[in-house]
C-alpha cells in the first residue's frame, strides 16, 4: 500500500513540475487546461472537493474566484451574495466566516451538500506542489492575496487576474505587479490597440483573450503575442467568451473542429473550460497534452 502511495504522489509531482514548465513556454505546442470554477459537476463549485477532484483528474491549472468576508478572511465565492451557491441569503461581506462555515455549500444541480465553505489559505495548502491555480476576482485584494502567497510559500504556483487596464493597475497597485505572477484579461472587442499594446509591452508570461467576435486583428496574429514570450489563455465556457467557440459545441454537438481546434488553430495554449475531463481527453488524443 505504502507503494502505491508514493507513486502516486510521485506522479502528481511529476504532473504539477511539468504544468509550471510549460507556463513558461511560449512556443510550446501542448495546450494545458483549466477547470472553471473546479469540477463543479461533481462537486460544489470553489470547494475543497473540486479542488481534489481536478488534482486527481490531472487538470493542469484550477480557477478560483475570492471574496473577503465581514470579518476580512479571504474565501472562495464567485457570486456577491451567497444565494446560488450556498444555503442562506445576502451579500458574503455581512458574514464573518464562522457564520458562512455553519452553512454548506450547494452543488452544481442547487441541491444542499455536507462541503462547507473554504478560505483561500486551506485551498493553498491543499494544491500545494500539486496544481497551479488561477485567482480570478481578486483585484480588490491583491495585498491580502500576495501575503497568503507568501505565507503559504505557493506564489509560483499562481496566476492571477485583472480586467483592469495596465494604467488602472499602475494607478493602484504600481511596482507590486513586479511581485505577482499578473494575468491581464483583454476584450478584444473594447479595449483599444493602445490598451492591447500597453500589456504586450510588458510581457507578461499569459494574456487572456476574451471575445465575442472572432474577427479580431488579433486572433488572426496570435504570433504578436507569442514574439512577445506571451502564451495566450482563451475560455470555451459560453459564447460572449469565445465567438461560439465553446465547449457545448465540443462536447454536446460533437464537433471540436469549432470549438476547442479553432482555439488552438488561433493561438490558445491555456483553455479554461467546464468540461475539463473531456477536454483533456480530446488533447491526448491528439498529442496535445501528457
Amino acid at each position: 500500500m505504502a507503494q502505491k502511495v508514493e507513486k502516486a504522489t510521485y506522479s502528481f509531482q511529476k504532473h504539477f513540475q511539468w504544468v509550471k514548465n510549460e507556463l513558461q513556454q511560449p512556443n510550446s505546442t501542448k495546450v494545458l487546461v483549466v477547470a472553471h470554477r473546479g469540477d463543479w459537476r461533481n462537486a460544489p463549485e470553489n470547494s475543497v472537493q473540486a479542488l481534489k477532484n481536478c488534482i486527481e483528474m490531472g487538470v493542469d491549472l484550477m480557477e478560483i474566484d475570492l471574496k473577503m468576508t465581514k470579518d476580512s478572511i479571504l474565501v472562495l465565492m464567485h457570486d456577491n451574495t451567497i444565494n446560488r451557491t450556498m444555503e442562506g441569503n445576502g451579500p458574503i461581506s455581512d458574514y464573518t466566516l464562522a457564520e458562512l462555515q455553519s452553512m454548506t455549500l450547494k452543488g452544481g444541480n442547487g441541491c444542499p451538500t455536507k462541503h462547507k465553505i473554504p478560505t483561500f489559505k486551506e485551498i493553498m495548502l491543499v494544491a500545494k506542489g500539486k496544481i497551479c491555480i488561477n485567482i480570478d476576482k481578486c483585484y480588490p485584494f491583491y495585498h491580502e492575496v500576495y501575503k497568503i502567497l507568501k505565507e503559504t510559500n505557493t506564489l509560483d504556483q499562481v496566476i492571477i487576474n485583472s480586467e483592469k487596464t495596465y494604467q488602472d493597475n499602475q494607478i493602484k497597485y504600481g511596482k507590486f505587479l513586479d511581485s505577482i505572477p499578473f494575468k491581464p484579461v483583454v476584450s478584444l472587442d473594447n479595449l483599444s490597440h493602445k490598451d492591447i499594446n500597453d500589456y504586450i509591452s510588458i510581457h507578461p508570461k499569459v494574456m487572456e483573450l476574451v471575445f465575442s467576435k472572432d474577427s479580431s486583428f488579433y486572433l488572426h496574429h496570435s504570433e504578436i503575442f507569442r514574439k512577445a514570450g506571451i502564451k495566450i489563455f482563451m475560455n470555451a465556457m459560453w459564447s460572449s467568451l469565445s465567438a461560439d467557440h465553446t465547449d457545448d459545441q465540443a462536447v454536446e454537438l460533437n464537433d471540436p473542429t469549432n470549438s476547442w481546434q479553432w482555439l488552438i488553430k488561433h493561438g490558445a495554449t491555456i483553455i479554461q473550460t467546464d468540461r475539463p475531463k473531456q477536454l483533456l481527453q480530446y488533447l491526448r488524443q491528439h498529442h496535445l497534452h501528457i
